[in-house]
């Protein structure tokens, strides 16, 4: 039976994957956590480019019918190479909420994420493309944050969390966009430090997504459910039910 492919820098793409079990609950799936390579943040596009080149090639062997790429970063600079280097595959990438933020109206707008994603064409095209003449929107980088997350250590996100209060502290922030798929692993140490602000994060857009491209492709079905992680540090798998 083929699966649904899903790959990330770490443990941030599992809010991605508990998403779309929620639309495709029967799928089996093969989550990707690249441990070794862990954080893409600061990494440039070409050395991104190889390593998720070779994740693929992985993936490719696993019987996968469609890769979900649960990285804004990765998505925000790999996606154009991957499908003009696998046009056959399917892609689906993750890029921060923007859109969202945008149409639903909010004034101010921060957005939150890696170093790679802030200053990725992609990221920068997306506020070009939606941001209204009455909404500014702030880039926000957050270096170190996901990889705080990643090793649960939670003195440096606290100090970077602190660090950007302080820079917002005289406006009034009505958004958050989480760029980041770590980073709704924190959703409420966040949101302790912008309380009146919305937070937002394209997973249930994602989930959507795979699920429309799926049933396009007559490739939605039954399977048994089984999840298989894979951490590129241990070389090891883990097999278990959703």
């Amino acid at each position: 039976m083929s699966k649904i492919g899903i790959f990330d820098s770490g443990i941030g793409g599992l809010t991605i994957l508990k998403e779309i079990q929620k639309k495709c609950k029967e799928e089996d799936y093969y989550y990707y956590a690249d441990g070794i390579h862990n954080p893409y943040g600061e990494k440039s596009e070409k050395e991104l480019n190889k390593i998720v080149d070779n994740i693929v090639e992985y993936l490719l062997k696993k019987d996968v019918k469609i890769i979900v790429i649960a990285c804004n970063t990765a998505t925000t600079k790999c996606m154009k190479h991957l499908r003009k280097k696998y046009p056959e595959m399917t892609f689906i990438g993750t890029v921060p909420a923007i859109k969202v933020a945008c149409d639903k109206g909010y004034k101010n707008i921060l957005v939150m994420a890696t170093t790679g994603t802030i200053q990725s064409v992609r990221t920068h095209e997306l506020v070009k493309d939606n941001k209204r003449s009455n909404q500014t929107i702030y880039l926000q980088e957050c270096k170190g944050l996901a990889n705080a997350i990643e090793r649960n250590d939670r003195k440096t996100q606290k100090e970077i969390l602190e660090k950007i209060k302080e820079e917002y502290k005289n406006i009034e922030i009505d958004a958050i966009v989480l760029g980041c798929t770590h980073y709704p692993m924190i959703k409420r140490r966040i949101h302790s430090y912008f309380k009146d602000a919305v937070l937002l994060d394209g997973s249930k857009g994602v989930a959507k997504e795979v699920k429309r491209k799926l049933k396009e492709k007559k490739k939605l079905e039954k399977n048994t459910g089984t999840i298989i992680y894979y951490d590129s540090k241990t070389k090891k798998e883990k097999k278990k039910k959703s």
